[in-house]
């Protein structure tokens, strides 16, 4: 039936071009969009006329033809405007042409701005071009995919008859250029660095691998902009950010997805004290962009930002929710967690213990609902942070977990060159030893070290994770344009 409707569709097209009608013009010019017209004549009384002319394009979403009247919706970018399309106004031949169009053709129009006798704001249309002739109709009589598997692949038809989809984009859009806004106006300055790089660091994760021909050498898609931008604190910019891809090669679910937005912001003599009021500042910011409020509803969970946020050390935390030692030595820590009960998978039994607590983390991680630092962290398992001050076996880490899941990372970096190499060959020791997400040694980062890095903050917000949260959306499919779908079958 689809391709039955494509032929027709097809065959009306070639009609169209054997009259001398280009059913696909370079441009139309329009002097107002369905929203403009909305606001600036909303105030026109029921069965009136406004003696003004607009000029208008957009899809067409539905058409009623009634005799000599026909009443169609057309939609842009901004909304949806009314259009009332007569025989005695458009003369017979331009009222059987536009009688010819189909759902989802794109048309330019111009007339008088009226209203109704039910009041319906509407456009009379006194003439019109085709824009674009739809050879294909949207799906499903326009009411939009039901099917998730195919509402990602054909992510287009998605968004545009979705109105829930399209709105997302919309508020992620939002959400970005508010958080850009934010770091402007304290003294941050946008860069970009690569994302091709010879070796991947940043963040412990598998990277994706790729190779570059004229050089003949592998490469990598960045897991993290990190190193980068410290780099850039070492040739003196002070205050750095950055707004990209990441790409790790792990699964799929919910939470992740294997290319994804990531905004890290780097300053100059701060500490994870500081990242932590950036943190609260830029994202209660986001929040009240989107909302006009601070209290948003998350998958039925009501989120309360309002600050000032908890604030809780990960011992503190495991303690409180486990009944448990997290500073027991690792064999302890086992038994007890095996009398409890608490699931604890074989390949962690052998360490390092910082993995274990991170797997105790993401046990408890569903119930931190409203914004939870979750602070100081083993340094096993944080080879770019400084030493905790007062406990060197930890360091000035901190989570940012909101609705159940992690949304932020960052730290006091390490800016000790000497000791930056230590904690590098500890990590290339547990990737010899199978752990595949284990950092590398960088010498180019280490070598920058060496001239001398400011002490800094460092934060790494997850844009799409950010982007759920505020758009009550259950899957991060749902936030990006187009999610990375298998193979059709």
């Amino acid at each position: 039936m689809s391709e039955d409707l494509v032929a027709i569709r097809a065959n009306k097209l070639e009609r169209l071009r054997a009259r001398g009608i280009d059913p696909y013009p370079y441009k139309f010019q329009r002097t107002h969009t369905a929203a403009e017209i909305r606001i600036q004549w909303r105030e026109l009384p029921a069965n009136s006329r406004s003696g003004d002319v607009v000029w208008v394009a957009g899809r067409i979403f539905s058409l009623r033809h009634m005799g000599k009247l026909t009443f169609a919706d057309l939609r842009d970018g901004t909304g949806r405007i009314q259009l009332f399309v007569s025989r005695g106004v458009l003369g017979q031949e331009g009222y059987e042409l536009f009688s010819d169009l189909d759902l989802g053709d794109i048309i330019g129009t111009w007339g008088e701005v009226i209203t109704t006798k039910t009041g319906e704001l509407s456009v009379e249309v006194q003439g019109f071009e085709l824009l674009a002739k739809a050879l294909r109709p949207l799906p499903e009589k326009w009411h939009g995919l039901r099917d998730p598997e195919k509402r990602y692949r054909f992510r287009e038809l998605d968004l545009l008859t979705n109105e829930k989809a399209h709105r997302v984009l919309l508020d992620r859009a939002k959400i970005v250029s508010t958080m850009r806004r934010h770091l402007e106006r304290k003294g941050f300055i946008e860069v970009e660095t690569p994302i091709l790089q010879p070796l991947p660091g940043g963040a412990a994760a598998r990277p994706f691998i790729t190779h570059h021909n004229a050089l003949d050498r592998d490469l990598y898609l960045r897991i993290a902009p990190e190193l980068y931008l410290k780099r850039l604190l070492v040739a003196g910019y002070e205050k750095v950010f950055e707004i990209g891809k990441n790409f790790r090669n792990e699964g799929i679910s919910t939470q992740h997805n294997p290319e994804f937005t990531a905004m890290e912001a780097y300053e100059a003599y701060g500490d994870y004290h500081d990242a932590m009021e950036l943190a609260e500042d830029l994202i209660c910011e986001c929040v009240e962009a989107v909302h006009g409020d601070i209290t948003v509803t998350y998958q039925g969970k009501k989120v309360d930002f309002s600050r000032p946020w908890r604030r809780i050390t990960l011992y503190e935390l495991l303690s409180e929710e486990f009944n448990i030692d997290p500073e027991a030595p690792l064999e302890e820590l086992f038994r007890e967690l095996d009398r409890k009960g608490i699931p604890c998978p074989e390949p962690l039994r052998s360490g390092p213990k910082g993995k274990v607590l991170e797997h105790l983390l993401e046990l408890a991680e569903e119930r931190l609902v409203d914004p939870t630092f979750v602070m100081d962290y083993p340094l096993d398992i944080s080879p770019l942070a400084k030493r905790k001050r007062g406990n060197p076996e930890l360091v000035e880490r901190f989570e940012l977990f909101i609705a159940g899941f992690e949304v932020a990372n960052a730290f006091s970096e390490l800016n000790d060159p000497e000791e930056q190499r230590e904690r590098f060959l500890l990590q290339e020791r547990l990737r010899a030893a199978g752990d595949e997400e284990a950092h590398r040694v960088d010498e180019a980062f280490l070598r920058a070290l060496e001239h001398g890095m400011p002490p800094a903050a460092g934060i790494g917000i997850g844009v799409d994770r950010l982007v759920m949260i505020l758009t009550d959306s259950p899957s991060i499919r749902e936030v990006i344009a187009f999610p990375l779908v298998g193979e059709r079958r």
